[in-house]
């Protein structure tokens, strides 16, 4: 007998009962989704392979190593499940053996947001699986090199650690593929190798680049008086300075280059001081060097770039990858650009069998050519964006917006198919104002309507005539200054926060927080100075040699600002140096209520909670500070006392550096935190923390928002992420020791769109109502029903029975109609189970019973549905809503229901159809073995013939372009009312009522043969 625990799903408080069980396999249940945009982001290292010239790898800084086996047109991520960071510095291949690869993690491109490198990873599988073998604390690596016939021996360049001074950093050298590593150069705590280059005939024959490189969050050193080129002749084993000719004052990043066409020429980018920076070039192994080149590309952002490449036929032919990409004949003394898909370029690999086989990376991706840069690859097949916010508009299907890094402004892409589109989920990635750094936000009511930030700099876009207005805070240009001197110090990712209680406040922040109610026309200082100011941290950024102002190093700015969503005027302010304040009185008084915490960190985030207006949390990134430890910090007393959440060893490590948090807006508690290395959440508001990683991939959480029930997050290297439906994992904890529970069900949408997939996503899933229920076990005879509101059963499955057949979803070329995908399997499992039913009736009769009324039938109407889980001698019910899809215009809810009755009368009439073409088929059978005897009597033969028109006025007769008959006749009426929302039309019924009168006759003529 069936024991009915619930009448209706619900969320059971938490203060019942205690859930006990490990987070981490019910959180693994859950899925996310990428959503875009397909556009690469920076690619800092890249490889091929001389004998398989369709094969090549690049490394992202925050979207790990990928690899193509087919010129570029379609990538595939290698180093996923097995990389603790996706930022990569270094590829090298084994050409000998290509299945060996080792490759250095952590960027050369010590930008302001460059991610931390975790040692050196070895695969022999061509990147099936991968092994770490050492150089942890190493930093950023500047270069991997592997002895030429012996992939034991490896030269490593470390660059050290970005942020502060380490040990780890020099030449390290291993004979034994990576066991252990000797550190074979080494100048100073403070003094890394950006580059190494062995002479393509002498392995032991290496050339070093000692730099010194470090980034502060108000600068950036590039040089000194101790760097230098060095070279050995025995493997390492000792080295000499080289300076005749080279620059004779502050040396900063160097790259080498030398072609197997001649050893003895070697190249060398050098940044120095005293207008000596440039192309330097050696005909006899670095002993003599000629400055051959000063071109400002060469030097151009140093610390950035700093790449040359000497073509591998052609000692002469030198490339140059800078903020252009050039290239010189005459070994560097003229040089000429090579347009490329993306500007900022960063590295280049050319095949030795076949230099006109190139890839070549920059800030837009990795791009492939053919022919020594005429055309190109796309990078629009990438989807590694660096994304430094997420917001969201109220439209359905709702779009994600931010500021892409490297890309000329500020993007959004939809989180479902907005319409169709014949180029694919590319065409919904739109530009939205502002530029690479945004923030972009929609206003409220409005989403033509984009609140934009380029730099400082403040625009209003308008989706519907492309334009953007700009209204500048102060509209003067403040790239170059020096912050001390500037009237108003604006970040480069000044935020733009609107007020939740009024679309027309809009908030801008530098070191004040400016007001505006008229789209940035007017603007209002509301507060005093909110940073700390320490004058020694307002410089010109960019020192001893190279000045490099771009407003990135802007310091003692507002970082994060947010408005208390429960009560106007409670704003939340924190800065890039530290402090934190907030009003309550929309900014006529300011309280400086900074934790008790290491001065200096920049405030990433302020969350005012959603659920009581004395809480709130802040994130703390001290990373650039040189401390990695994660910040997260929660009051409840309107600042005046802080708690921290995350010691390092309630869940967060302590070397995780944190971004973001969040508090569920529905459930008081429930906290989701973005760090460098991925995602963590918390049951009990920050008391413990759970990595979330799921399919995850290992990137920096840059900014989180919970949207219409879905966790939405933006990252610094792999794009938009989505996880659809938060309401199961809001209610985990609450599951107690129940044996089966069926959790809330969100409304389901009637959406009829879908998108063409492409490889790498965007993911977007089909239309349908999100089960969610959990088990304490497997269960026998596992059963979901869904029932109309007559409660009538429309669609049951069975866990352990026949599987759903497939639904062939191929666009039909005759029809021009597609089938949507039958709902899967019901999931049976110990654990949380996620059921997605595509809110479709069941199929109709076959003549094979395990296929009878399984698969598709038509859509339901909308209206209140139960979901009905029967497990074991248990039932759980749950009601839930098909609604309309909210965009539709031209059709109510009693059209949809007027649909759904004629689409089940026409399924009800194929079934009949179906059953007399089996009955014809059987009599037809029999006839054939008659005729098949000796001497077959006449009338069976006559029989059979008029049988077989019968037949054929049933079903359509084999060949191309066959006239129709009533049986797919029945199958188009059918699929035609089921390609939209729609009232059925005139002709409908009435084509109907000729197709039910045809088929009468041929059953009269058959009933009469009997």
């Amino acid at each position: 007998m069936l024991k009915k625990l619930l009448t209706t799903a619900f969320l059971i408080p938490l203060s019942i009962v205690a859930f006990c069980q490990d987070l981490t396999p019910l959180l693994n249940s859950y899925k996310f989704r990428n959503v875009g945009p397909l556009r690469g982001g920076r690619v800092t290292a890249v490889a091929g392979v001389a004998s398989k010239p369709s094969l090549f790898y690049m490394g992202a800084t925050g979207g790990g190593v990928w690899k193509t086996e087919d010129y570029g047109i379609t990538w595939e991520n290698i180093s996923d499940g097995y990389f603790p960071t996706p930022s990569i510095g270094a590829i090298s291949v084994y050409q000998k053996k290509p299945e060996i690869i080792y490759v250095g993690t952590g960027s050369d491109g010590l930008r302001s947001n460059v991610i931390t490198g975790k040692g050196v990873y070895k695969t022999t599988d061509e990147g099936k699986t991968w092994a770490f073998v050492g150089l942890k604390e190493s930093g950023q690596i500047g270069s991997v090199e592997i002895h030429p016939d012996n992939p034991d021996i490896v030269y490593v360049a470390a660059i050290g650690q970005a942020f502060q001074k380490n040990e780890e950093r020099g030449v390290f050298k291993t004979i034994d593929g990576g066991k252990s590593w000797e550190k074979v150069f080494y100048h100073s705590d403070s003094v890394g190798v950006s580059d190494l280059e062995l002479a393509p005939d002498d392995p032991n024959t290496i050339y070093a680049g000692a730099w010194r490189g470090e980034r502060k969050p108000w600068t950036i050193t590039s040089g000194s008086s101790e760097g230098g080129v060095y070279k050995s002749t025995d493997g390492g084993k000792t080295w000499n300075k080289l300076s005749k000719g080279l620059p004779t004052g502050l040396t900063g990043k160097i790259d080498f280059a030398v072609s197997p066409a001649d050893p003895n020429v070697v190249y060398a980018n050098i940044e120095a001081s005293d207008d000596q920076g440039g192309l330097y070039r050696s005909a006899d192994r670095g002993e003599n060097w000629e400055f051959v080149s000063d071109n400002a590309n060469l030097t151009n952002r140093p610390f950035y770039y700093t790449n040359i490449y000497a073509n591998p036929k052609d000692a002469n032919t030198v490339y140059n990858n800078s903020l252009r990409f050039l290239r010189s004949f005459d070994g560097g003394k003229s040089w000429k650009s090579i347009s490329t898909p993306h500007g900022d370029n960063h590295d280049i690999w050319i095949n030795p069998n076949d230099t006109t086989i190139w890839i070549q990376a920059n800030d837009g991706g990795a791009n492939i050519t053919q022919n020594s840069g005429k055309s190109w690859s796309s990078q629009f097949n990438q989807p590694t964006a660096e994304l430094y916010t997420v917001e969201v508009d109220d439209q359905y299907p709702y779009w994600l917006y931010a500021g892409q890094q490297d890309n000329y402004s500020a993007i959004a892409v939809p989180s479902m198919p907005p319409f169709s589109a014949q180029a694919g989920a590319n065409a919904f990635f739109i530009n939205v104002g502002g530029c690479e750094t945004g923030p972009a936000v929609p206003k409220p009511g409005n989403p033509n309507i984009v609140y934009s930030n380029c730099k400082g700099r403040f625009g209003v876009y308008d989706k519907t005539s492309g334009q953007e207005m700009q209204y500048y805070v102060g509209a003067a240009n403040i790239y170059g200054h020096n912050p001390k001197d500037l009237k108003f110090r604006f970040q480069r990712v000044a935020p733009i926060h609107v007020s939740p209680h009024n679309p027309d406040v809009v908030y801008h922040t530098s070191q004040y927080v400016h007001k505006t109610t008229d789209d940035g026309k007017t603007w209002e200082i509301i507060s005093p100075d909110l940073t700390a100011f320490e004058p020694d941290k307002q410089v010109v950024p960019g020192s001893p040699i190279t000045r490099d102002v771009t407003g990135e190093e802007y310091y003692s700015t507002i970082y994060a600002i947010r408005e208390s969503p429960i009560q106007e005027g409670l704003i939340w302010v924190g800065a890039n140096d530290g402090p934190v304040h907030v009003t309550k009185d929309g900014g006529k008084t300011w309280e400086n209520v900074t934790p008790d915490m290491p001065k200096g960190g920049r405030v990433d985030a302020v969350e005012p909670s959603p659920h009581n207006p004395a809480k709130a949390y802040v994130t703390v990134l001290r990373y650039l500070m040189g401390d990695d430890k994660p910040y997260i910090y929660k009051t409840e007393d309107y600042g005046k006392s802080w708690k921290l959440l995350s010691t390092g060893s309630n869940g967060i490590p302590a070397d995780y550096p944190t971004l973001v948090t969040r508090e569920d807006p529905e459930k008081e508690g429930v906290l989701y935190a973005g760090t460098q290395f991925g995602l963590f959440i918390s049951m009990n508001d920050g008391e413990t923390w759970t990595p979330f990683k799921s399919n995850l991939p290992v990137t920096p959480i840059t900014d989180i928002k919970i949207h219409q029930d879905d966790l939405v997050m933006s990252t610094m290297g792999r794009g938009f992420w989505i996880l659809d439906n938060l309401i199961s994992l809001r209610g985990i904890t609450s599951i107690g020791n129940r044996g089966v529970v069926l959790f809330e069900t969100k409304p389901a949408i009637r959406n009829f769109l879908s998108a063409r997939g492409e490889t790498n996503g965007p993911e977007y899933p089909r239309a349908a109502a999100n089960l969610d229920y959990y088990l304490a076990e497997k269960k026998e005879n596992l059963r979901l029903e869904i029932l109309n509101e007559k409660g009538e059963v429309v669609h049951a499955y069975l866990a352990d029975g026949p599987k759903e057949p497939e639904v062939d979803t191929t666009r039909n070329m005759s029809t021009e109609f597609s089938e949507a995908p039958a709902s899967k399997g019901l999931p049976n499992k110990a654990g949380m189970n996620h059921f997605n039913w595509n809110m479709r009736h069941q199929g109709g009769w076959d003549k094979d019973p395990k296929k009878a009324y399984t698969g598709n039938g038509p859509m339901v109407a909308t209206g209140t549905y139960k979901a009905r889980l029967i497990a074991g001698d248990e039932m759980v019910e749950g009601e839930f809503e098909v609604v309309l899809d909210p965009r539709v215009t031209m059709v109510t809810d009693a059209d949809v229901a007027e649909q759904e009755a004629l689409s089940l009368q026409i399924q009800s009439f194929r079934d009949e159809v179906e059953k007399l073409i089996v009955e014809i088929e059987k009599e037809r059978e029999a006839l054939e073995l008659v005729l098949d005897k000796e001497n077959p009597v006449r009338s069976a033969k006559v029989k059979k013939d008029q049988l077989d028109v019968l037949y054929h006025e049933l079903v359509t007769e084999d060949g191309t372009y066959m006239q129709p008959m009533l049986q797919d006749q029945v199958r188009y009426l059918g699929s035609m009312l089921g390609q939209a929302d729609q009232k059925p039309g005139q002709d409908a019924y009435e084509r109907f009522e000729e197709l039910k009168s045809k088929f009468k006759d041929v059953k009269s003529k058959f009933e009469g043969m009997k």
